[in-house]
């Protein structure tokens, strides 16, 4: 896969399509090990911090005492993100703000993650392009979470401690150019009359700020997923949102990366629309889950490294 050579990855397990490459390991490990300027959009969620947890391994960014240990590890990612991606292109990053409680913090409120994730991709070198909010209804958080702050019984009894629903984010970051010829290669083309067009009213609903349509429940099944040592649940992307973004921002033929895969949706949906893909999961389980989605949208099953066959 261009300068990508699958096999030669160390890891824990990996399996390879005609378009695709899903490593089992450490996200700093197996990226530390690819070339660089070998990817062309860079597109995932991250563990928030210490708010899920996934797996009980000690690799497992998930499992960091706070914001501070998290983004010490996040770091060398971002790092290599840097590396890896081309000059002029972009990386995008889903996130949300995170909060606090009383009983653990001191006081109620919430923790800009959105922000340190800003910072963190700064110091690596890249330069924020896009802060794009994705609408969530607040109904919805309310029924799922109970949150005082969301009971229509707060607002009648004190309003001060009512707050908004709590939006998601895609963060976009792009690596600049560094010479002529860089800029030259990183454009991505919508042209006219190809399968690419992106119709002029589309653009200008893609182009809000604020994307509203953004269907919450069309996500990849995570129920196959699941182990009965699950401490909390994974919560994949949507797949409207990472078609939106891989039309937008990559070229057909382009290679999409994502360092969390988790069950390969940024996967499935690259190779939907034509692109090529390289993830890399930790946990074994949403792995496997991952290459069998990805096996599915190929229509070709795979044998893994060490004999894992869906």
């Amino acid at each position: 896969m261009n300068d990508i050579k699958p096999d030669t990855i160390e890891c824990l397990d990996s399996a390879h399509g005609r378009a695709w490459s899903f490593y089992n390991g450490d996200s700093i490990e197996v990226m530390r090990q690819m070339p660089e300027r070998c990817v062309d959009f860079i597109l995932y969620s991250p563990p928030f911090s210490n708010l899920y947890t996934y797996s009980q391994s000690q690799r497992d960014m998930g499992n960091c005492v706070d914001d501070e240990e998290f983004f010490r590890h996040y770091g060398y990612l971002v790092d290599e993100l840097y590396r890896m991606l081309r000059p002029g292109r972009l990386c995008a990053v889903h996130c949300k703000e995170l909060v606090d409680y009383r009983v653990s913090a001191g006081r109620a409120g919430l923790r800009d993650f959105p922000g340190e994730l800003i910072r963190a991709h700064e110091r690596a070198g890249f330069k924020l392009h896009s802060r794009i909010t994705i609408w969530k209804c607040p109904v919805t958080e309310m029924q799922r979470t109970k949150a005082h702050g969301l009971l229509y019984r707060t607002l009648r009894t004190d309003a001060s401690h009512t707050r908004a629903g709590l939006p998601e984010y895609l963060l976009v970051f792009r690596r600049w150019p560094e010479t002529d010829d860089d800029a030259d290669y990183a454009v991505v083309e919508h042209t006219i009359g190809t399968s690419e067009e992106i119709p002029l009213d589309t653009w200008q609903k893609w182009a809000s700020p604020v994307w509203m349509d953004i269907n919450q429940t069309d996500v990849l099944n995570v129920e196959q997923a699941r182990e009965d040592e699950d401490e909390k649940h994974m919560c994949p992307l949507q797949l409207d949102l990472i078609e939106r973004a891989i039309k937008l921002w990559s070229n057909p033929g382009d290679v999409v990366l994502s360092p969390f895969g988790g069950i390969a949706s940024e996967g499935y949906g690259a190779l939907k629309a034509g692109r090529r893909f390289v993830g890399c999961e930790l946990k074994p389980a949403y792995w496997k889950v991952g290459c069998r989605n990805l096996e599915e949208v190929e229509g070709v099953k795979q044998t893994s490294l060490f004999g894992f066959g869906a």
